[in-house]
């Protein structure tokens, strides 16, 4: 019997996971699932532009892994057994079932509230593409004048009030962040985010606590804001399943991986992307990222097969080179960090930027449907298969 193999999610880390281990072991031995609610590939660092007006080419995950052996199966995870191993589904109202040898997690995270009272009822976010359809949809209704608030200064809150201050001239764009803008930046960088958001007439509200959303208003420490519509970008938690489980996990819910992404609690289970809680340089935490998702994904495609052929696991440390930021289609910055994502004073500006940006926006996808960048080599997994098992997976 083949060596079942199960992948969950199918974002950039878990796609990225099923497509490496394809092109690293042979057909013959391993059958490689992967599931996902969705029938296509979300380009999930694009939603602020698909919630602005931009169309996104469509990415059937059909046709991503047409050839490769991976069989993808659209439906819903509703719960893991890591006792029986098996992951419970739901598919066009019915309920499924699938065992496994092997598994990959990587059901990633989606928007939280915070516990801020109103969020859930009045606020939209664009950490999914419903969630970003959603909120183009309401856009397209404002008027000249309106107000809209972005709740949240990281990343998300900068990417989407810019590309919306850019798309939607006419609206009145308000940013509400917790601390100072771009604090975590460069001086450099600092300066050029308050100048954008500056030059595109976005107000700043910072060091500003919300302490509740209703339908027309942010209600702050320091007073109310108007907002026709309001925007939640102010933090992501991971999917409850994990820790439903009798996987170790952090207070938070992300499963507790060691250096090669392999449970700590159960070793036939690897978790990668925002789902995994791992340790890169200097024993920090992988931020929830894209950046960190994909070069986990490898890994752990790299030490599945190791482990199944009985050939060298891999030791490597995942590490950061820069951050990228958007700042609307003609301005970005680039903030070079080092390898623990610790701040430089070096950082990249202008419509350069914005364009580096776009490649690695279109890097992004291309680890998707070219996992590997150098040729395949397919190995035999070695041991008497029994009952779909291949290997000790305790050893190495």
């Amino acid at each position: 019997m083949k060596h079942r193999i199960v992948v969950l999610g199918a974002g950039y880390a878990g796609a990225t996971a099923a497509g490496r281990i394809a092109r690293r072991l042979r057909r013959e031995d391993v059958r490689i699932t992967l599931v996902n609610a969705e029938p296509d590939f979300v380009e999930r660092v694009r939603m602020h532009q698909l919630a602005t007006g931009q169309e996104l080419k469509p990415r059937p995950l059909a046709d991503v892994f047409k050839g490769t052996g991976v069989e993808v199966r659209i439906a819903r995870v509703t719960s893991v057994d890591t006792e029986a191993k098996t992951v419970t589904l739901v598919a066009d109202g019915a309920d499924g079932r699938l065992e496994y040898d092997t598994l990959v997690y990587a059901l990633g995270s989606d928007w939280t509230d915070q516990g801020v009272p109103g969020v859930t009822e009045h606020a939209h976010q664009i950490a999914s593409r419903p969630g970003a359809l959603r909120l183009r949809e309401r856009l397209t209704e404002l008027t000249a004048g309106a107000p809209v608030a972005v709740v949240g200064g990281g990343l998300t809150g900068l990417e989407l009030a810019t590309e919306l201050a850019e798309s939607r001239p006419d609206l009145d764009i308000a940013l509400v962040a917790r601390d100072g803008l771009g604090d975590w930046l460069s001086p450099k960088g600092r300066a050029h985010v308050r100048k954008v958001a500056a030059d595109l007439g976005i107000t700043v509200h910072e060091h500003t606590t919300v302490t509740a959303v209703e339908a027309d208003a942010v209600r702050t420490a320091a007073g109310e804001l108007p907002a026709a519509v309001t925007i939640w970008t102010a933090g992501f938690a991971v999917h409850p399943i994990a820790a439903a489980t009798s996987l170790q996990v952090t207070d938070t819910g992300r499963i507790v991986v060691d250096a090669t992404m392999r449970s700590v609690s159960h070793p036939d289970v690897y978790a990668v992307g925002d789902a995994a809680y791992a340790l890169g340089h200097n024993d920090k935490p992988l931020r929830m990222s894209c950046a960190s998702g994909i070069p986990a994904a490898w890994h752990a495609a790299d030490t599945i097969a190791a482990r199944l052929t009985g050939t060298k696991v891999p030791q490597t440390v995942i590490g950061y080179t820069h951050q990228c930021i958007s700042l609307g289609r003609n301005q970005g910055l680039i903030q070079m960090v080092t390898p623990d994502d610790t701040t430089k004073d070096r950082a990249w500006t202008g419509r350069g930027a914005a364009r580096y940006k776009e490649l690695i926006c279109k890097g992004a996808y291309w680890s998707v449907t070219k996992p590997v960048m150098y040729p395949v080599r397919r190995r035999k997994v070695v041991g008497q298969q029994v009952g779909g098992r291949a290997f000790d997976a305790t050893a190495a």
